[in-house]
């Protein structure tokens, strides 16, 4: 299949050698001058893989659609590792027969793919896992602190929340990197935080009140004022650390 990738970032390229790695036919471009649309033809399907606005997914669907073009939105969740395994789980929001047609490049890339719906469903559902992601970081941050803080030892912290219900793949993917003190970005704070603030504007346009997500943001913008913007956004960690005056760390560190 000929496939035109625009985007070449932590993800993206990894994801644009897969496909090539499968056999596809394709041409990549890393910047762009917004004005794609105006060269697509009928039989086209543009599938955005990026997270932004639900409703303006929507918008940007019609535009493209009136020129006999296919919008298919097809947010992923994984990580960089994921990408370059081609294992990132795909959501997608559109028609279900052009996401047929796109099913051998989504496999190229992913081990799953979720039809979420119609037009925009996909980033819907982007922003309500993110959403989960950072509400549950912070809580293992925030546990994380204060168990350092009552010098309660962290090695033997994780074992209990590994074999008890507070246990998540959030917690078991961001541990190992924490316990080495490895702040290097897999997904950087500053893309989470633009999450934070699509998924809270997404709310406000539904008149949805997420109170806990509102307290998130507030962390990730004194994370983001300090520096910490191209970490990894496990580095909030660090923030929580420094208003307490202590350190998260291994007894062997």
């Amino acid at each position: 299949m000929r496939v035109a990738y625009l985007g070449l970032g932590i993800m993206g390229r990894s994801m644009a050698v897969n496909l090539v790695k499968a056999g596809h036919e394709v041409a990549v471009w890393n910047r762009s001058v917004g004005k794609e649309a105006e060269a697509l033809t009928a039989g086209t399907i543009v599938a955005d893989s990026s997270t932004i606005s639900p409703s303006a997914t929507v918008r940007f669907a019609e535009r493209i659609k009136t020129r006999g073009a296919d919008y298919v939105d097809a947010p992923m969740t994984g990580s960089k590792i994921a990408a370059e395994a081609g294992s990132l789980i795909f959501m997608v929001g559109g028609d279900e027969a052009v996401l047929a047609r796109l099913q051998p490049l989504f496999q190229a890339m992913g081990k799953q793919i979720f039809h979420m719906g119609e037009t925009g469903k996909g980033q819907a559902t982007k922003l309500v896992m993110n959403l989960q992601i950072a509400l549950i970081y912070e809580g293992f941050a925030e546990a994380l602190t204060l168990a350092a803080k009552l010098g309660v030892d962290v090695e033997k912290l994780l074992p209990l929340i590994q074999a008890s219900m507070v246990r998540s793949g959030v917690v078991d993917y961001k541990a190992p990197f924490i316990l080495k003190r490895d702040f290097s970005a897999n997904f950087p704070l500053r893309l989470m935080l633009k999450d934070i603030r699509l998924a809270l504007a997404a709310a406000k346009e539904s008149r949805v009140r997420l109170p806990g997500l509102e307290a998130v943001e507030e962390v990730y913008d004194v994370a983001a004022e300090e520096g910490q913007q191209d970490l990894d956004y496990a580095a909030t960690l660090t923030l929580l650390e420094k208003w307490a005056g202590v350190e998260v760390k291994a007894a062997s560190a």
